[in-house]
């Protein structure tokens, strides 16, 4: 069974935006074959500042293939059902930032799957905030 993503965009802020309506199927690196791996679906609630870990490269289980085609979506769930803007999570790729994340917002993307290169989740601060993420990756 293919895995596949969509995305659908719709803004009255853009004079004559048509909107964006895209589907992809996540394949392995070059090829049409479905990736074949992935994380499991996973959350962890975070409540204080200091960045953390949310994949650790080398410690998976099924060694992902580096720099090919891995993705991950990473989404801010809130806290207890409550979806709270102001409770913003960095997050970053070995703690280097790549955006934040504010409850409700999410991120698709791909990776490189190097050991060094961990997803880490940084809190703004020490509201309760919960993050749901799944990697999708080759095996090696």
């Amino acid at each position: 069974m293919a895995t596949t993503c969509t995305i659908s965009v719709a803004s009255d802020i853009a004079p004559g935006f048509a909107g964006i309506n895209e589907t992809m199927t996540l394949t392995q690196a070059g090829t049409l074959t479905d990736i074949d791996s992935t994380t499991g679906f996973s959350i962890r609630k975070l409540s204080a500042t200091g960045a953390v870990d949310l994949v650790t490269m080398a410690n998976e289980l099924v060694e992902p293939k580096d720099s090919v085609a891995a993705k991950i979506y990473i989404r801010n769930i809130g806290h207890k059902g409550v979806i709270d803007k102001s409770a913003g999570v960095t997050i970053g790729i070995n703690a280097e930032p790549i955006g934040k994340l504010y409850g409700g917002d999410w991120l698709m993307m791909p990776l490189t799957c190097i050991d060094a290169d961990d997803i880490t989740a940084n809190p703004e601060n020490d509201s309760t905030v919960v993050l749901e993420y799944m990697m999708f990756y080759e095996e090696a």
